[in-house]
């Protein structure tokens, strides 16, 4: 997936503040590196690339370790700053933790950030699997229309944004069951949009089925998604056609009530 992508304001770009972010992301990329492997990395001098690392070492967001240089805890702290001042996190992981443990599979939140699919809480269920799947897929943004949470958030975004996204990120093939023809995947689409949930049926991973609701504020926006996922084999018949989604599209109910309660609360204070 294509990291640094921009949305055509690249002519006001502060080119320093634009290596400076390249060096983190290939810190992130790499799990660490020396001076001259980043150097080599970015096709930049070393002299350039150790300007860069200073700064951030003195601002303290790397930590050098063995002569390689990591990412510090700084980004651990910010990242739960972001995800605990967002409602539908705070709202939604109480809700996630009752469907893992009513489902005994994984439960997961997903938002929609830059096109790609934000994982904002994923909890495992006593028998689920793929667990270093799952802890990896939290710490990188996923193409949506190969998930069950992503169709969902796509479904119900406006028209004009589906093919900016579209047009952005394309629609890479995952796994041969992944929708890559765009109007297959309107098809789909407005499908959702008549039942009210979307499936992924090996579109992401062969043999892992998942059954995704969205997530509507007050205003009938689109503010994320939920979805249970686990093994085609476990996932099957009317469980997956029936009782899976239903209880999908309870708990993304429940969600949406407790937002909207949240905001009306929030509202009569301000008042």
């Amino acid at each position: 997936m294509t990291r640094h992508q921009n949305d055509g304001n690249s002519t006001q770009s502060l080119k320093t503040v634009t290596t400076t972010l390249d060096v983190i992301d290939a810190l992130e990329e790499l799990g660490g590196a020396g001076v001259t492997e980043l150097a080599d990395y970015l096709d930049l001098s070393k002299s350039t690339i150790y300007k860069h690392l200073y700064t951030l070492k003195d601002r303290q967001y790397v930590v050098k370790d063995d002569g390689d240089y990591r990412l510090s805890f700084q980004f651990l702290l910010f990242g739960e700053h972001v995800r605990n001042q967002n409602s539908l996190f705070r709202l939604g992981k109480p809700e996630i933790e009752k469907l893992a443990a009513e489902t005994d599979e994984y439960a997961h939140l997903t938002t929609e950030q830059h096109g790609l699919g934000i994982n904002l809480c994923k909890v495992r269920g006593e028998h689920a699997v793929g667990s270093d799947y799952q802890i990896a897929k939290k710490q990188r943004a996923n193409y949506l229309h190969s998930m069950a949470t992503g169709k969902a958030i796509l479904a119900f975004l406006p028209e004009e944004r589906v093919e900016r996204i579209i047009d952005r990120h394309g629609l890479p093939e995952i796994t041969e069951s992944t929708i890559t023809d765009r109007e297959a995947l309107y098809e789909t689409l407005a499908e959702i949009r008549e039942q009210g949930y979307a499936v992924n049926d090996g579109e992401e991973v062969e043999g892992l089925r998942a059954v995704g609701a969205p997530i509507h504020d007050r205003s009938g926006s689109v503010l994320g998604a939920l979805s249970v996922s686990a093994p085609s084999t476990r996932l099957s018949g009317d469980q997956f056609h029936e009782s899976i989604p239903e209880l999908v599209m309870q708990t993304a109910n429940v969600i949406e009530v407790n937002i909207n309660m949240d905001e009306r609360s929030s509202n009569s204070k301000s008042l």
